[in-house]
Parts: C-alpha cells; sequence; structure tokens
C-alpha cells in the first residue's frame, strides 16, 4: 500500500486488465482501476473517440477520485444486482466509500419526436452523467479529485473555463471536439494547467459528489440529489435483473453478473452489442494482436438470442433481432461479418501511433478492416438467430421469409469458396470446417422455416443443400482418427470445431464428435483451458503467442456435457468461473500460467459462453439426478 502524495494515475503503471470495473448507461461505457481512476470513456457513444484514454496511454486523460495518500482499496464491489461500483478505502485516520455509476434516468424526450431511436423507447434513458459520490464512514480522509481529460484518443488536451460564479462548477473544451465536458460538484474545484483538481477534508458521517456531464441532459446539483439519482439507477438495474429466470444454484450469481454485463454492453437506442468495451487491449502481452472490438459482429447474433432468451429477457433479445434484421433488409446484397452500433458499414481500421499502447502493445487500432472480409458463418448466424426467433411464435412473416431467401440462396451460391474464417485470420482463405457447419445451418434452419410456411419445394431444395454440405464437411474435414480438423487439407485441430454438437450438426453420440471433443480437450489446452488454434500448426498472418481463449473453454465445458463427460465438463466450468476477475468480469483470454487476462475487456461473447456453459452443466447435472430417482 503506498503513502505519500499521488497523481492522477496510479503509480504502478498499467494495472492488470482483469482489475477494471465496468460502468454502462448503455449508450457508453467506462472502465475504472482498482484506485479510483476512470482510465477509459468514450464520448458520446461506446465506440467514439476517448475523453479517458490512459489504459492504452497513460498521458491519454484519466479522472480520480480516492484517499490523498492511499491508493490501494480495501475492497471493490457492485452493488448487488447492479453495474454500479462500490470501492473501499482504509487510511491511517478513516474510511472513504466511492460509489461509481453512469447513471440511468426517467425517459427525457416524451415530447421530442426528432429523437430517432431505431427500437421503440422503453421507460428509461441514459442521463449522460458519470456520478462519483464520496462517504466518509469513519474518522476522517483527505479526499483529493483529479480530472485530466485528453480529447480524441489522448490528442487535444482540455481548456477548462468556469461557467458561473464560484468554484463547484467547471467546463472543458478544445476546439478540435465538439464534446464539451462539465463538472458539477459540492466541493471547491481549481484548475491546474489541462487539470481540474480538488482535495477536501471529509469528517465521519460526511458525504460528497462530483458528477461530469456531456449533454443537455441536467446533471445533480446537490448531494441529496445525487444520492437520489444514484439509488434510482441501482433500483433501475435490480429492477432489470429481476426480470430474468436464474435457476437456484451456486453458479447463479455469475450468470446475473454476465446479463448485467452483455446489458451494459448493449447499445441502446438500435438494441445492437458491442463484442466488448475497448480497442487495442493485447492478446499477447506487449505483441500486435490488437483490435477494436466496439463494434457488432453477426455471428453473434444466434449465441447471443440463445443466452438472453434462456435467461428470460426477451425484449433484449427481440432488440437485438430485429437489428440483425434490419441490417439483413437493408443489405439486399452480401452482409458484412459485422457493423457499428448504428448499423455504420465503414469501419476503416487505422493506427493510432502517438499512444504508447497498453503495456507498450503496439499497434492502437480505431476501426477494424476485418469488416471487409468474407466469412461464410454470416447466412447460418442470421438464419438461425430467425429460426431461434420464431420458435415461440405463431409463424413467420413476409419480412423475415424474404431475409430467410436471400441469406440461404446466397448460401447456396458461394458455401463451396474459402473464407477467413471464424477467427478472421489475416492469412490467405481456407475451406475452414466451421463455416462450412455455418453453411449447413443456414440451410437447415431455413428448411425447417419453409416447411413451416409451406414452402415444400424449397423445404426439399435446401433440405437437400444442408445434407450435401454436411457429406462434404464428413469427406474432406476429418482425419485418419476420426476427428474433425480446423479446415480442409490440414491436421491442425481448432476450438471453432467443438460447434458441431452446439449447432446440432451432428448428434453428441457419434463417435467422431466424440473424438473430435476429447481431441481437443487433451491436445488443443494449456492447464486445462482451450486455445482458438496452436499457432505454430497455423498460419494466421500474425506474430506472436496468444493466451487460451475463455469462449472456446466455455464452448468445450458444453459440448463435455452433451457427449456425457459430466464430472469433467462440470470441474472445467468451477475452473474457469475461478479464473473470472474479483468483479465477476472476463476479458477475451486468460494466461493459463497466471490467471492473467488478456485482449478487449470485458468480452461478450466469453460472458454469452459463460451462460450456455453453466446452462449446459445445471441441465445435465438435474437429468442426470432425474434418472437416478427413476425406479
Amino acid at each position: 500500500m503506498g503513502f505519500g502524495p499521488v497523481g492522477p494515475l496510479e503509480s504502478g503503471g498499467f494495472p492488470p486488465i482483469g482489475d477494471y470495473g465496468f460502468l454502462s448507461d448503455c449508450e457508453t461505457t467506462a472502465l475504472v482501476a482498482p484506485g479510483g481512476n476512470i482510465e477509459w470513456l468514450c464520448l458520446p457513444r461506446m465506440d467514439s473517440p476517448s475523453v479517458f484514454g490512459a489504459i492504452l496511454d497513460r498521458g491519454a486523460g484519466s479522472f480520480r477520485v480516492g484517499p490523498a495518500t492511499v491508493e490501494v482499496p480495501a475492497a471493490r464491489r457492485y452493488i448487488p444486482g447492479t453495474n454500479v461500483l462500490e470501492t473501499s478505502w482504509w487510511t491511517p485516520d478513516g474510511w472513504l466509500v466511492v460509489n461509481d455509476a453512469l447513471l440511468v434516468g426517467p425517459w427525457h424526450h416524451e415530447n421530442d419526436r426528432s429523437r430517432t431511436h431505431k427500437r421503440a423507447p422503453t421507460d428509461y434513458d441514459a442521463d449522460h452523467v458519470l456520478l462519483r459520490t464520496m462517504r466518509c464512514v469513519n474518522g476522517q480522509v483527505q479526499v483529493r479529485m483529479d480530472c485530466e481529460p485528453v480529447f480524441d484518443y489522448g490528442q487535444h488536451a482540455a481548456r477548462w473555463s468556469y461557467p458561473a460564479d464560484g468554484y463547484h462548477e467547471l467546463i472543458a473544451t478544445t476546439e478540435e471536439s465538439d464534446v464539451q465536458l462539465r463538472i458539477t460538484t459540492d466541493i471547491n474545484v481549481g484548475v491546474e494547467g489541462p487539470r481540474a483538481t480538488a482535495r477536501t477534508l471529509l469528517k465521519e458521517g460526511e458525504c460528497r459528489f462530483v458528477a461530469l456531464s456531456w449533454s443537455e441532459h441536467a446533471p445533480p446539483r446537490t448531494f441529496e440529489e445525487a444520492r437520489d439519482r444514484l439509488r434510482w439507477t441501482c433500483h433501475h438495474w435490480q429492477h432489470w435483473l429481476d426480470r430474468g429466470r436464474f435457476p437456484d444454484h451456486p453458479w447463479r450469481a455469475y450468470l446475473q453478473r454476465s446479463a448485467l454485463t452483455l446489458k451494459g454492453l448493449t447499445f441502446a437506442p438500435t438494441g445492437a452489442m458491442v463484442a466488448a468495451a475497448t480497442t487495442s487491449l493485447p492478446e499477447t502481452p506487449g505483441g500486435e494482436r490488437n483490435w477494436d472490438y466496439r463494434y457488432t459482429w453477426i455471428r453473434d447474433a444466434t449465441f447471443t438470442l440463445w443466452a438472453l432468451y434462456t435467461l428470460g429477457y426477451d425484449w433484449e433479445a427481440n432488440d437485438f433481432f430485429y437489428y440483425i434484421a434490419d441490417l439483413a433488409e437493408s443489405e439486399r446484397g452480401e452482409l458484412q461479418i459485422m457493423y457499428g452500433v448504428g448499423s455504420e458499414q465503414k469501419l476503416d481500421e487505422s493506427t493510432l501511433d502517438h499512444l504508447s499502447g497498453y503495456e507498450g502493445a503496439k499497434p492502437v487500432r480505431v476501426g477494424n478492416a476485418a469488416y471487409t472480409q468474407k466469412q461464410h458463418d454470416l447466412w447460418g448466424a442470421v438464419v438461425g438467430a430467425i429460426h431461434l426467433y420464431t420458435k415461440s411464435r405463431d409463424g413467420l412473416d413476409d419480412r423475415l421469409w424474404q431475409i430467410v431467401n436471400e441469406q440461404v440462396e446466397q448460401c447456396l451460391a458461394q458455401w463451396r469458396e474459402p473464407d477467413q474464417g471464424i477467427w478472421e485470420v489475416r492469412s490467405g482463405a481456407q475451406h475452414f470446417t466451421s463455416s462450412k457447419v455455418a453453411c449447413w445451418m443456414a440451410c437447415d434452419s431455413g428448411s425447417k422455416l419453409a416447411e413451416g410456411r409451406g414452402e415444400h419445394d424449397l423445404a426439399v431444395r435446401w433440405r437437400a443443400a444442408a445434407d450435401e454440405i454436411r457429406e462434404d464437411v464428413i469427406a474432406n474435414a476429418v482425419d485418419d482418427r476420426g476427428v474433425f480438423t480446423q479446415h480442409y487439407g490440414t491436421k491442425a485441430l481448432d476450438a471453432s470445431v467443438l460447434l458441431i454438437p452446439l449447432l446440432g450438426f451432428l448428434p453428441p453420440s457419434d463417435d467422431r464428435v466424440k473424438a473430435t471433443v476429447l481431441a481437443i480437450a487433451n491436445e488443443l489446452t494449456e492447464d486445462g483451458l482451450v486455445l482458438r488454434y496452436r499457432v505454430d500448426h497455423t498460419e494466421d498472418g500474425l506474430a506472436g503467442e496468444e493466451g487460451t481463449f475463455t469462449i472456446c473453454s466455455f464452448w468445450l465445458v458444453s459440448a463435455l456435457a452433451m457427449i456425457g463427460e459430466l464430472p469433467r465438463a462440470r470441474a472445467l466450468c468451477e475452473k474457469l468461473l475461478s479464473y473470472s476477475s474479483s468483479l465477476q468480469l472476463y476479458a477475451e483470454e486468460i494466461d493459463s500460467r497466471t490467471g492473467r487476462h488478456l485482449g478487449n475487456f470485458p468480452q461478450a461473447f466469453t460472458h454469452l459462453a459463460l451462460i450456455n456453459a453453466v446452462t449446459a452443466v445445471i441441465r445435465a447435472e438435474r437429468a442426470d439426478q432425474s434418472a437416478r430417482l427413476r425406479p
């Protein structure tokens, strides 16, 4: 525990990725380091340029509230059932508790139809306020606030001004950005160059607040108003969580935190879900595997719907479904693999060479050039999502049927061609096994939907195509051991073939499925955790190693449960849950040797796979218990 003066950033360099707290108002997100620094906040939405970007360069902006003399907190937690973070510090003289939240309030635009939401508005709306409240529990604590935004990914320092008499309000601007920040607080704030700073002594029972706002929505003006709006935000998250269906099981808390995280990664105006809140957090420490994940991947559609429907969040599932359906309808040509949260098509990739990167990992990228790639899992994702959506409904309307028809026909025209695959390799295209399996799903689900509409001729033709694809995969992607390989013409393993039983391509009882699942469990793991593939066996166009992919490990849990390896599935699931951060969050990867989280954070696909895996194990356990109780 460090003592003495502490600047706006924590004194140990970059905190571990897994140590960040996650905040959201479903329009933007923020990451909070253990020492009380906001080190990532993009405005006005989650894929905008950052105003606090210290997670990618220690000089790219941060916002700290905490004790003036102690940096390491005694405890951190989320207020139960919320995305509101609580951090507690012990100092030699007293205890301090800080609550952090991106505020959610009532709908602000009841009489303003000029505000366009693609989805129907709910009864809540983002307040566009980052609120930080402070409370001295006992003794007394010297509290310090340092707010130093640097606009446009750390390129333009703030200019502060006082809009009125007194020292309780400041405005930060720069000529190069349209974003304007306003600090409103009940403590006196001064300016030191580009930094707004304050220091105050809190005694037992005393409370203060600091609100950072960036829109026309009024921030709280008093601590009492700040407290009430924080309570509203807590109640919003708790009421939302109450709508879910969670099993009475020791793993229930992990499902709830994953649900809250997925909701927080949702962009409410359109229903889109970003893959992660960040860009360029490295998959390889100090390496080049750094990508911008603040976009929506079409391939996530089926898994997203499956997880949300499983937990009872039909509204969110439907919003995301119609985001995908809107894209599929508007893109009468071929869909891209990914889009912006507002359905943007161009996601041109560039590097921010002025940023040092997290722990020196360069380049820092914004945008994602993978949006131009050909990935054949698109058609299966869209048609599979429509099939899942319609299972609980009376039928398939003409609009969705048109989408099904277009997507299946595109699949039939192109499935024999190679692609870049699920992992978006930047080497040559291949006949990836998982891509062919997704093409099978497009035809299989399409055939079932056609049958339901009475389109018998199409159903027969698409069923025949699904059978042809399956025969092609079995003929070309199974090695001499009876194990499915990464792509045609290789013996390399790939965790994506775990989707074969998960998507129903072959039944779990099939000997080839069992052999594949066990081969991956035994040969494609490090300390029991699953790699995507071994980089020395696969040319992916990049240098360096990478950690184990947590989504793949959760896929293995589900697959083991399906093939009857329940004790092994449960043991791996317990191990994976033990690797969660102290706040039960996950990045994309885990270094199996150290337990360190790697890659962008928090990662939606990891939390989706957690939900699917945990529910698969619980379901298998209950089925096994029921079987044992039968006479």
